[in-house]
């Protein structure tokens, strides 16, 4: 189980390295007016970026669901690390349709609301190794 521990860990270590830069990107595409070279080349690393996390995102929760069947699901702070597991897979979701919206020229948010959402992974990231260090319920 050591060996699944780990690579849950270095799967949720990259998968949060593209959240945490995704939405970076994002900042940028929305001050970016009209068509441009700079903004084909920041859609073109969102893409890239968003197909490479994606797979690192179903790993970390995959090898995190084998962790919960080897060790079982007991202990409050679990069901709450597991209840923002569940808010990090929609913001991943989201950031998708994010992307698609700004590949269709659709984006109707500016570059402070994308800075606002950058924070989020952050604060769940906090929020999740507090709860699996400390159990403190």
């Amino acid at each position: 189980m050591l060996v699944v521990k780990a690579l849950h860990i270095s799967m949720v270590i990259a998968w949060f390295a593209g959240l945490f830069y995704l939405p970076r990107i994002f900042v940028n595409l929305a001050m970016v007016d009209g068509a441009s070279p700079e903004r084909d080349r920041l859609l073109l690393m969102a893409g890239k970026l968003f197909r490479f996390m994606t797979p690192l995102g179903v790993l970390a929760v995959a090898f995190g669901l084998w962790l919960w069947l080897g060790y079982g699901f007991a202990g409050g702070w679990l069901h709450a690390k597991m209840a923002l597991v569940a808010v990090l897979v929609i913001y991943h979701l989201y950031c998708g349709r994010l992307l698609a919206a700004f590949r269709a020229g659709r984006n109707v948010r500016g570059h402070v609301w994308f800075r606002w959402f950058n924070e989020m992974p952050v604060l769940l990231m906090f929020a999740i190794v507090f709860l699996v260090v400390l159990k403190p319920f």
